[in-house]
């Protein structure tokens, strides 16, 4: 995307050492309104598009754009298209693995909004569009102040498909951990937690981040079963991890944009390049 100044960013850490293994690289805006010539490019990566979800079809379009070049496009069309829509969390519960309980909807209707505190027996849930990036339009609703607020909310929901789930507390206890992997490798872990009064755990919303050494084996053995269970291998994906109760749910996977957190390994820039040109061979 052209303006990055809101957001942390790290995949500059990547540049040396693609050019120290003889890679050009270029950092090219998806929403640029200059015509691009993807035949220049041996590979595109997509990165640190964190505005897509604003105007997701002309997104698609691009990424449809450079998979008719010569230029090989990673992770694939195929898998951003399925990974674009939250509902893809479906077919991980289908293949037996625990997700955040959830309910999806097409419209917004009030009474169905606050019959899902009843269905989740929670006191808070969280509401946030199927298409959806940075936390944008992520809510926290609580039951005794929900009706209040529901008028508001339809203008932002009234033409999106949304999911709704119950908060997860451990998420304010704990936090939400991120694996991170390159191929089918895990490369590093981390553990995100929101600021004080707030639910978000991404940076731009004041959350902070720190590296988890020695990750406890249930939590490896959850995220491995979650790659292990993904349409097809991908050059790097991130799995987000929560815990409930003394036990792990995926909360999402991350195959197109996310941030890969370069800056909390100081080793991870170089087994991402290393897997690149393994996968670019």
């Amino acid at each position: 995307m052209k303006d990055l100044s809101k957001f942390e960013c790290y995949d500059n850490l990547i540049v040396n050492p693609l050019e120290e293994m003889g890679w050009i690289c270029d950092q090219v805006p998806w929403d640029t309104n200059k015509l691009i010539d993807w035949d220049q490019y041996d590979s595109v990566i997509i990165r640190s598009t964190w505005n897509y979800q604003e105007n997701f079809l002309k997104f698609i379009n691009v990424l449809k754009e450079i998979n008719s070049s010569s230029a090989d496009l990673q992770n694939p069309i195929d898998i951003v298209e399925w990974n674009l829509n939250k509902q893809y969390l479906k077919d991980f519960e289908n293949k037996n693995i625990k997700i955040v309980p959830s309910q999806w909807f097409n419209n917004f209707i009030p009474k169905e909004i606050i019959q899902s505190f009843l269905n989740f027996n929670s006191k808070k849930i969280i509401i946030k569009p199927c298409i959806s990036a940075n936390a944008d339009y992520t809510y926290i609703l609580e039951e005794k102040t929900a009706l209040s607020k529901l008028n508001t909310l339809k203008k932002d929901f009234i033409d999106k498909e949304f999911i709704i789930q119950p908060f997860i507390q451990d998420i304010k206890n704990e936090g939400e951990y991120s694996l991170i992997y390159f191929g089918n490798t895990l490369s590093h872990v981390l553990l995100k937690t929101p600021k004080v009064g707030d639910f978000r755990v991404q940076e731009e919303h004041g959350g902070t981040l720190k590296s988890i050494i020695n990750p406890e084996q249930a939590l490896i053995r959850f995220g491995k079963n979650v790659i292990n269970k993904l349409p097809r291998a991908c050059l790097y994906s991130r799995v987000d991890i929560v815990r409930n109760k003394n036990e792990f749910l995926l909360m999402e996977v991350e195959l197109i944009e996310p941030s890969l957190y370069f800056n909390m390994d100081s080793k991870s820039s170089k087994k991402f390049v290393e897997v690149f040109n393994k996968w670019d061979a």
